[in-house]
């Protein structure tokens, strides 16, 4: 039988990396599958880990069926026996929904990846609807770290380095690119004390070379 498959876990864990070696590891033992992400940060229809490594990948925007794209694709003489799906934050309850209905309906393994809450700290709609639907929930296990050498749980989103707390859900960035027009958007991971605080890297060096004693909020 075919599974549903949920690997979560905060920015920085390497979920779209083995999202590429999901991939790769089916592909080398000859099945065929799709692979579909949203607002990646290479661009459109790209799947891509911060590891350098790509692949081309269907864009998922907010109408898009997985449902009909899938019968779509069988009922014209194409084969899928799996579809690995990036960023599932960012899809829809309904599109979660498909998934689940194309892994019992059509029994095909469906592995999706995604982070579970956003900078503010709520469940993405996506992520939520995986976790009442899933038959498996794994939690990766490669460890973010906040700038303070703990466990990263917490997503933040930073601008110049500054943590900030209001704005749209999603707002693709990547602290990584230095080439960003000022300001630059961002994100951080941080541990729950230091996302609390709204205490970044920045922040936090900044704080270190002021006479000003740390605020204890």
């Amino acid at each position: 039988m075919a599974d549903l498959n949920f690997y979560s876990g905060t920015m920085d864990c390497g979920k779209s990396t083995l999202a590429l070696q999901v991939d790769h590891n089916h592909r080398t033992r000859g099945r065929v599958g799709r692979v579909f992400t949203s607002h990646d940060r290479a661009g459109e229809a790209t799947l891509s880990s911060r590891l350098g490594l790509s692949v081309a990948a269907i864009e998922v925007p907010l109408d898009f069926n997985f449902w009909q794209f899938v019968v779509g694709e069988l009922t014209s003489g194409g084969r899928i026996d799996y579809l690995v799906c990036d960023e599932v934050q960012f899809y829809s309850r309904d599109q979660i929904d498909q998934l689940s209905k194309v892994v019992d309906e059509l029994s095909i393994d469906v592995f999706a990846f995604g982070i579970l809450t956003d900078f503010q700290t709520h469940l993405f709609v996506g992520s939520a609807r995986l976790i009442e639907l899933a038959d498996h929930v794994h939690t990766l296990q490669v460890e973010a770290l906040c700038w303070c050498g703990e466990r990263a749980t917490h997503n933040a989103r930073t601008e110049n380095g500054e943590m900030v707390t209001e704005g749209d859900v999603i707002v693709v960035g990547d602290v990584e690119d230095d080439n960003r027009p000022r300001p630059v958007m961002g994100y951080e991971v941080l541990c729950r004390r230091h996302h609390r605080r709204h205490m970044t890297a920045a922040t936090a060096n900044a704080a270190a070379l002021s006479p000003d004693v740390l605020p204890f909020a």
